[in-house]
């Protein structure tokens, strides 16, 4: 009887390292699970940032506005009739290297 129940406890031990530290054992589901829960998140981020672009794309070949935006951003577009003003501060008014505002 003491045989018995001495290979019943080895094969609980067994079982239960096989549970704890072994392949695909209760370490392995948390480092998924953390893994899973990453990856979900760079996937909505992902998809938030895909939604921008489509609306941007949308935008862009519905309106005009969007496309006068851009021009007026990047390339320095004037309208026909528009009056453009630069403004340049005087060096007085200019912050210090070091003086600058948070």
């Amino acid at each position: 009887m003491r045989l018995f129940t001495l290979i019943l406890f080895l094969l609980l031990g067994g079982l239960q390292y096989h549970l704890w530290l072994g392949k695909n054992g209760l370490s392995d589901y948390q480092e998924r699970s953390d893994a899973i829960a990453r990856q979900e998140q760079d996937n909505q981020a992902l998809k938030e940032r895909n939604n921008l672009i489509y609306r941007e794309i949308d935008d862009l070949t519905s309106g005009l506005e969007a496309i006068e935006e851009l021009a007026r951003n990047d390339l320095g577009y004037i309208k026909q009739g528009e009056t453009f003003y630069r403004i340049i501060p005087n060096k007085q008014d200019e912050p210090a290297d070091g003086d600058i505002d948070d």
